[in-house]
């Protein structure tokens, strides 16, 4: 891999989630680093978690990792740089206003729009060479999943722009004089983003069709914004051992096939080739190894209740077998008899939301339920799952581009009705402000919400740091109802209520049978907990140990899942369903609807 021997000053990892960054960016980093590079590892995901993987406590300041030399690594925390951000904007008036007026602005800095915009500044500031200049050779990103990033890359020339045609005007985040302070920063951010001197784009995906077609479209958004230091790195390519094994035989043909239909964006692109590990990626020990052959285990584990041959199901501990845990089959059953509500499938980037929403979406149709199937992730994938039409079901997606014009055209017809023609014109200019495509998602968020009183809304979300940036939104929003009504004693039924409404919404959060996912899922859980919203269950998906294969090493993975799947039965989830790994991508109405009978 020449990204070992010759490095940029920032290297950037991103993919669609679960395709192995953050594991891939810590074992860049760790390479580089023992090789006697000064090296600075950033996470600029809301749900990161270089904690787990490294092993360590990683914070808002430089930490070291132990045994790793010139290595230092680094969260870009949301929540704790928006309340710095808070700080600057507020602070200097503390002392020349009310109370009521300073509360006044921390309410309205306390939106989404903040929390975005500050990781921005946190960001920048390290592209700009203001934080840490001199200090590394070497800075790499681990960012969030695909759509969260690009929304991350794109807010550079968006502020630029805003600034240079709204000098006096103001946005969500306040004056835009206040914002004017960072305008040399953001075009030094582009200027070493678009530098191929100073930037690789480390695109990374599976040997799979949806996670290469994404890093195909990522690819070509990113070139369009200048990024055009581009290369691929296909992780977890498989090669079977025993092509006796169908399970085996069968990744082994999805894998040729995936690479043998390179998207055309990828195909000029430097490409490196890694692959499927028999262990998972934990630990410095583990990720040192990641870049050095690694032969499959010369003969299955030893099974003694940790995995089971595949003529037996598996044993977790305690007795519980694999085989009790319910299907998706059985869940659909549960959530049908409800008759209609909202149904959130929650999670880390690459677990299989999109699929498990629409499998779920088509059953629920066929039993004669009206179903509305929609997304609010960014790099929505729902037509790769269900390209077929069905009764009494709609399918469509949150689309942010669209949720913003719809936005802009309503506050304009409405507010802009009662304002003379300079005030439209003060207002046409907020508008254009890069917040108001999060205000108008959170809209649109709000309507599918509402919709599902009389019907099913099936929601497949965005990966999680994305999603809990919604809920954040959603969450403001409900302080704001909640305010308005303790004045007015007006009831009002708001989003956040119906999420917390047990009766109304069923969340469900879908990992894999794998450390990362499963951290990444309790961590969730805990959040949402702190919102008052409880989820409904989780749903594994694509176990290896409930497939049984017999290849040597997807058995060593498959005995790795049975302790986590018992922790998630015994530990974490109220009610828990079990999907195995399938042969065939199930797409399409036939595979999804043999998925939802399972």
């Amino acid at each position: 891999m020449d990204l070992l021997t010759h490095p940029t000053r920032h290297l950037l990892f991103t993919g669609k989630g679960g395709v192995g960054k953050t594991s891939l960016a810590c074992a860049t980093a760790i390479h580089l680093a023992e090789g006697g590079r000064r090296l600075l590892l950033v996470s600029t995901d809301p749900a990161s978690n270089l904690s787990d993987v490294l092993g360590v406590a990683v914070a808002t300041t430089p930490v070291a990792i132990p045994g790793v030399a010139n290595l230092r690594v680094v969260n870009i925390d949301p929540q704790a740089a928006a309340a710095a951000y808070r700080e600057r904007v507020v602070g200097p008036y503390r002392d020349l206003l009310p109370t009521t007026a300073i509360a006044a602005m921390e309410e309205q800095l306390g939106g989404a729009c903040t929390v975005e915009i500050a990781a921005f500044d946190q960001f920048t500031a390290l592209l700009a060479g203001e934080v840490h200049g001199g200090e590394y050779d070497v800075i790499c990103f681990d960012t969030a999943p695909t759509g969260h990033t690009l929304r991350l890359l794109a807010l550079p020339a968006a502020w630029s722009d805003f600034l240079a045609t709204t000098p006096g005007g103001a946005s969500c985040l306040g004056p835009a004089t206040a914002l004017a302070s960072s305008q040399a920063r953001y075009r030094a951010a582009m200027a070493a983003l678009a530098d191929p001197l100073q930037t690789t784009v480390v695109l990374v995906a599976r040997p799979e069709a949806t996670t290469l077609a994404e890093a195909a479209r990522t690819a070509v958004e990113l070139a369009g914004v200048g990024m055009v230091h581009q290369r691929l790195i296909v992780n977890g390519r498989f090669t079977a051992t025993d092509p006796s094994d169908p399970v085996a035989a069968a990744l082994e043909r999805r894998t040729l096939q995936a690479l043998a239909h390179l998207p055309a964006p990828l195909a000029g692109l430097a490409r490196d080739e890694l692959p499927l590990q028999p262990y998972n990626l934990v630990g410095v020990a583990a990720l040192r190894h990641l870049f050095t052959e690694a032969a499959a285990p010369a003969a299955p584990p030893a099974l003694g209740g940790t995995v089971a041959p595949a003529t037996a199901p598996a044993t977790a501990a305690g007795g519980a077998t694999l085989a009790t845990l319910p299907g998706l089959g059985a869940l659909i059953d549960d959530l049908a008899a409800a008759g209609h509500g909202l149904l959130l499938f929650m999670g880390k980037g690459g677990v299989g939301k999109t699929t498990l929403a629409a499998a779920v979406a088509w059953a629920l149709a066929t039993r004669g339920h009206a179903v509305h199937l929609s997304t609010t992730d960014p790099a929505a994938h729902l037509h790769h799952a269900l390209a077929e039409p069905a009764a009494n079901l709609t399918v469509g997606r949150i689309d942010p581009a669209a949720e913003s014009s719809r936005y802009t055209a309503e506050v304009l017809a409405h507010a802009g009705a009662n304002l003379d023609a300079e005030g439209r014109r003060l207002l046409a200019e907020d508008l254009r402000s890069p917040c108001t495509e999060e205000v108008a998602v959170f809209h649109a968020f709000a309507r599918h919400v509402a919709e599902a009183q009389d019907h099913f809304v099936v929601l497949d979300t965005a990966p999680t740091g994305h999603t809990l940036l919604l809920l954040d939104a959603t969450g403001a929003y409900h302080r704001e109802v909640a305010r308005r009504q303790a004045a007015s004693h007006d009831p009002l039924a708001t989003p956040l209520m119906r999420l917390r409404d047990p009766a109304f919404t069923r969340l469900l959060i879908v990992t894999l049978a794998e450390p990362t996912p499963v951290f990444e899922a309790t961590a969730l859980q805990d959040d949402l907990r702190r919102a008052g919203i409880t989820p409904y269950a989780w749903i594994i998906n694509a176990s290896l140990a409930a497939a049984n294969p017999r290849d040597p090493l997807l058995v060593a993975r498959a005995a790795a899942e049975v302790g986590l799947i018992h922790q998630v039965q015994a530990t974490l989830a109220r009610r828990c369903y079990l999907v195995p790994w399938r042969p065939e991508p199930p797409d399409g109405a036939a595979l999804l609807a043999a998925l939802g009978r399972g």
